[in-house]
């Protein structure tokens, strides 16, 4: 048996990582710690040889290998898994949730459509693909928004995601300026691998949802959405350039983004990216330039609550006593709203009966309300996924 961890943070660390020091605490238990970000995992001598992974002194792995083992550790039998994607999803809907993109690094489609036959109903679903899989989903007709059939209507192909750069707190995302203690991060698909990738996508009628949080990542898949002449997303969108800022209404690229990590990550970017900060996750200067966002949690790395997401666009701040973080960016209620909804501020005739009835009014309720907001009552295609307990 391996005892897994997940959650720690090094890059605040006043030391570092190291195998011997995980081996003096663990021993010959097999362990292997999972980064908050997900990014890395810190292995134990016993869990290297155990897995068959080559590690170096700090016995870390990072971005592809790390996401291997990840996936490796996470191999559970199905009715688990599935029983444990149920619940969340009540959880979810009952926070006002009534559709996920799911970015789980596997082929999606299959397992979904396990739940749906086995009964969930919870949620709507876009169904990532990966690019490993991206020729398999073409041979089988799949295109983004597609509707898959015996998804009941709940289940969509969803974009194509592409990782090209790593995470803050790992210290692989892939910056301009070097970090503090060297290097500049990583590239983890070149400019030419990601130019042809969003050229397939574009022939083949898939969406492309790029990773990239560095500010030279994010240039990087600008470049390439310009070059391949395609819109998309990109994901995460944490530190950009300046310049880089109108650029993303100009290629029609939205800007998929989750407000708690700047939150999360405020002590991790000044340390990391220090005197630049003031153009970490930007969200007000993306919406000044043009740009369109999506707001999201990146669950499980930040959790699945969407007014705990909107009140950290809204306030900048925790109550800690600290005080806003850059409040110049912070966006307005009605803004946050729009770009948790994927764009629809009222309902029309015709729409489908996605709804959330509150017990607040989200445009005027005190700040603590807002972001812990009572809901009534969920609702899928007008079917109540959560009722509050009316029924």
């Amino acid at each position: 048996m391996t005892t897994v961890g997940v959650g720690f943070r090094d890059a605040l660390w006043t030391d570092a990582p190291s195998l011997a020091l995980l081996d003096s605490a663990t021993g010959n238990q097999p362990t292997a710690l999972v980064s908050h970000d997900l990014h890395s995992v810190w292995l134990n001598t016993a869990a290297a040889r155990r897995y068959a992974v080559q590690v170096d002194a700090s016995g870390l792995l990072r971005e592809e290998p790390a996401f291997a083992l990840t996936r490796e550790l996470g191999r559970l039998p199905d009715d688990v898994v599935d029983s444990w994607v149920a619940g969340a999803a009540r959880a979810a809907a009952a926070r006002g949730v009534v559709g996920v993109v799911d970015f789980e690094m596997t082929w999606n489609r299959d397992p979904w459509l396990r739940r749906i036959a086995g009964g969930f109903d919870s949620l709507r679903v876009d169904a990532g693909v990966y690019a490993a899989d991206l020729e398999r989903a073409v041979t089988e007709g799949l295109r983004t928004r597609q509707e898959v059939d015996g998804g009941r209507g709940l289940l969509r192909v969803g974009p194509l995601k592409v990782l090209i750069d790593g995470a803050l707190n790992t210290r692989t995302a892939y910056c301009v300026d070097p970090y503090p203690f060297g290097g500049h991060g990583l590239l983890t698909v070149t400019a030419e691998e990601l130019l042809a990738l969003l050229e397939r996508a574009r022939d083949a009628g898939f969406l492309p949802a790029v990773h990239a949080i560095g500010d030279a990542a994010n240039g990087v898949a600008l470049d390439a959405f310009e070059r391949a002449g395609i819109g998309g997303r990109i994901e995460h969108a944490q530190f950009i350039r300046r310049e880089d800022l109108p650029r993303f209404a100009a290629l029609d690229v939205l800007a998929s983004v989750q407000p708690v990590h700047a939150l999360d990550d405020r002590d991790a970017a000044e340390a990391n990216w220090p005197g630049r900060t003031d153009r970490a996750f930007p969200l007000r200067s993306l919406l000044e330039a043009g740009a369109s966002l999506l707001l999201g949690s990146d669950a499980p790395v930040a959790p699945l609550e969407p007014w705990g997401a909107m009140a950290a666009a809204t306030l900048r701040a925790r109550d800690d006593g600290r005080g806003p973080w850059h409040p110049q960016e912070a966006l307005t209620r009605e803004q946050a709203l729009f770009a948790s909804t994927r764009g629809r501020s009222r309902v029309r005739v015709g729409d489908p009966a996605d709804l959330v009835l509150l017990d607040a009014d989200p445009l005027s309720a005190p700040d603590a309300v807002f972001a812990a907001m009572p809901v009534a009552a969920t609702l899928v295609g007008g079917r109540f996924t959560y009722d509050g307990g009316l029924a």
